[in-house]
């Protein structure tokens, strides 16, 4: 086994751990889903231990180093993004689509260049990892990233319910998950 493999994933497993802990101290809303989030948190590594002992790391992509070397960074930087932003929702941070008591508009920090820096930061750590790791990965980062553009839409709906004064703006003038581009 590959050190870089073991780095992902202990890294995949704290940052997980980190996501879990911190849900425990948001706000409430009429879904709260904070048991919800541990069952997912069971499945994802449940899915993750199946698909590494089915040979995920089997189709390694390259033995390249700098390729292994800018997947590792790719990955890194995209949690690291996903926590940043994490911080900066605060207790308005939630599960996928769910609705907060008193919710707040953040539009800054890494929601000034993207509304969805959280979906951007986990689905580069996924190309990163399948870079890194193996194209594999790369199955597991589409399948998210349409679950992340579904959810996305889904909650910029609601937003623009809740904010009708000031999101349409933020809207027109920030893009969904990939700067200047989407």
């Amino acid at each position: 086994m590959k050190v870089v493999d073991v780095i992902i994933g202990v890294v995949w497993i704290l940052f997980w751990l980190y996501w879990l802990i911190s849900s425990f101290w948001v706000k409430t809303g009429p879904s709260r889903r904070i048991r919800f989030a541990g069952v997912r948190l069971v499945l994802i590594a449940a899915v993750v231990v199946f698909l590494r002992g089915r040979g995920f790391r089997a189709h390694s992509v390259t033995r390249n180093s700098w390729l292994v070397g800018i997947g590792l960074a790719l990955f890194l930087v995209g949690l690291g993004l996903a926590v940043w932003a994490r911080l900066y929702l605060g207790r308005n941070w939630g599960m996928p689509m769910s609705k907060k008591d008193d919710p707040e508009l953040v539009t800054t920090g890494p929601y000034r260049w993207v509304r969805n820096p959280i979906y951007s930061g986990l689905i580069l750590a996924m190309i990163g990892t399948a870079i890194a790791v193996s194209v594999a990965w790369l199955i597991a980062a589409v399948l998210l990233g349409g679950y992340f553009v579904y959810s996305a839409r889904k909650e910029g709906a609601y937003l623009a319910g809740q904010f009708p004064d000031t999101y349409p703006a933020y809207r027109a003038s920030t893009k969904m998950l990939i700067p200047f581009v989407f």
